[in-house]
C-alpha cells in the first residue's frame, strides 16, 4: 500500500511541477538533457527521419535526443513494468515512446505513463482536432499521448503488370486462386501482419458489432470462423504456398519490386512515393485502398511516469508536433507519413497526402486474440 501511494505521490508532483512550469522554465530545465526515444527501428525512412529530428533537437534546444531502435515496443512496456514492480519511480531508462493501440492500453492500464501533459503543449494548437486524436484504437487517450502521424492500410501494385488490382479480400482471394504464388502478407504478430487480418476480418464479418467491444473468447470461434476459412483457402495459393511470409511491411516492397509477388502492403498511403524516391519502387507503382475502406488509426508519442528527461521529453514532442518536423515528415522523399496537423500550417508534398475512406481499428483486445489463435494454427 506504502508502495501504490508514494506512485500516486511521485506523479502528482511531476504533473503539479509541469502545471506550475512556464513553457520557457521547462524549455530551459530540457537544456542539456537527453532523451531515450523508444520506437520501431524497422524502417530506413523513419531512422533518418529521427536522426534529423536529433540533429534539430541539438541545435536549437541543446537536447540529445538517441534513438532506441525496437522490434515491437510491447518489449519497452516489459521494462517498464519491471521498473515499476522494482520501485525505480524516478531515473528511468526510457524517456518518450511511439505507441498506439494495445501498448497504449496496455501502459495506461499500468499507470505507466506522465500527464495529462498534451494542452501544454505549444503546437497542439496547430493539431487537426477533426482528426480522431482523442481515442486510440476506441480507447480515450485523456491527454496521456500526443498524436505524431495518420496511419492507413493500403496496397501497392505495379500498374504495367496489374492495372485492376482486387478491390476487396474476396477478389484477393479469387486473384490468387487465378494467379498462384503472387500474393502475400506480413506473418503476425508483426504490425502489418495482425492489420491484415483486422481488416480481412471486418469484412467478412461486415465489421460486426462486437469488435468494438472487449474480445469474448466463448464467442470468438463464432466470430471469426470465416477468417480462419478464408486463410486456409488463401494459404494453398499464396507466396510460398502459405508456409512462409515476409517479416515486414519493407520485405512485401522488395518481393514486388524483385517481381516474386504483385501486391505489396504498407500503413502509410506515401510510402510508395518514398520508396520510389529511394529506388525502392519504379515510378510505375501506387497505392490503393479496398473499396470498403482502409484500416485507420493515429500513431502518438508519450512519455513514462519515471522519465528521467521529462522536460527534454515534453520539449522533443511538441517540435515534432511543430509545422517544421511535421512538413519535413511528410515529405514523400524523407518519409511521407501522413500529418496530423491542419493542411494550412504544411509544406511541400506534406500538405498534399491523401486520406482514404477510414476504417475504424476494433477494440485493442482483438489483437492479442488474433495473434495468439493465428499463431496457434499457422506459426509453427
Amino acid at each position: 500500500m506504502t508502495k501504490i501511494f508514494t506512485f500516486i505521490a511521485l506523479v502528482t508532483l511531476s504533473l503539479s511541477s509541469f502545471a506550475s512550469d512556464s513553457w520557457t522554465e521547462i524549455t530551459s530545465k530540457a537544456k542539456g538533457q537527453t532523451v531515450y526515444f523508444h520506437a520501431w527501428g524497422g524502417s530506413q525512412e523513419v531512422n533518418r527521419y529521427i536522426q534529423w529530428a536529433a540533429s534539430e533537437l541539438k541545435t536549437q534546444y541543446g537536447i540529445k535526443l538517441k534513438h532506441v531502435k525496437v522490434s515491437d515496443i510491447s518489449k519497452t512496456t516489459a521494462k517498464l513494468v519491471a521498473e515499476k514492480t522494482a520501485g525505480k519511480n524516478t531515473h528511468g531508462s526510457v524517456d518518450m515512446v511511439w505507441i498506439n493501440g494495445e501498448n497504449f492500453k496496455s501502459m495506461k492500464d499500468q499507470q505507466l505513463l506522465l500527464g495529462p501533459f498534451v494542452s501544454q503543449l505549444p503546437n497542439w494548437k496547430f493539431v487537426d482536432k477533426s482528426l480522431p486524436i482523442d481515442v486510440d484504437f476506441s480507447e480515450p487517450t485523456e491527454g496521456l499521448e500526443a498524436p505524431w502521424g495518420v496511419g492507413q492500410l493500403v496496397f501497392i501494385h505495379d500498374k504495367t503488370k496489374l492495372n485492376n488490382p482486387p478491390l476487396s479480400f474476396s477478389e484477393m482471394l479469387s486473384y490468387a486462386r487465378a494467379y498462384p504464388k503472387r500474393l502475400t502478407y506480413p506473418k503476425p504478430p508483426s504490425f502489418h501482419g495482425t492489420s491484415f487480418l483486422k481488416a480481412l476480418l471486418i469484412e467478412l464479418t461486415d465489421n460486426d458489432k462486437s469488435l468494438s467491444s472487449p474480445v469474448d473468447m466463448k464467442t470468438f470461434p463464432i466470430v471469426t470462423e470465416a477468417l480462419w476459412s478464408y486463410l486456409d483457402s488463401f494459404h494453398q495459393v499464396a507466396w510460398r504456398d502459405g508456409k512462409q511470409f515476409p517479416s515486414s511491411s519493407a520485405e512485401t516492397i522488395q518481393l514486388l519490386d524483385d517481381n516474386q509477388i504483385d501486391l505489396a502492403i504498407t500503413f502509410n498511403p506515401n510510402a510508395v512515393y518514398s520508396a520510389q524516391a529511394n529506388g525502392k519502387l519504379t515510378y510505375n507503382t501506387a497505392a490503393y485502398a479496398m473499396k470498403q475502406g482502409a484500416l485507420s488509426n493515429i500513431h502518438f508519442l508519450a512519455i513514462p511516469w519515471n522519465s528521467s528527461s521529462s522536460e527534454a521529453a515534453m520539449v522533443t514532442i511538441n517540435f515534432l508536433l511543430g509545422p517544421q518536423a511535421q512538413s519535413h515528415k511528410g515529405d514523400t522523399e524523407v518519409w511521407g507519413d501522413p500529418s496530423v496537423l491542419q493542411t494550412e500550417y504544411l509544406s511541400g508534398t506534406a500538405k498534399k497526402s491523401k486520406h482514404f475512406k477510414a476504417i475504424s481499428e476494433p477494440h485493442p483486445s482483438w489483437q492479442t486474440a488474433l495473434e495468439k489463435a493465428w499463431l496457434e494454427r499457422y506459426g509453427k
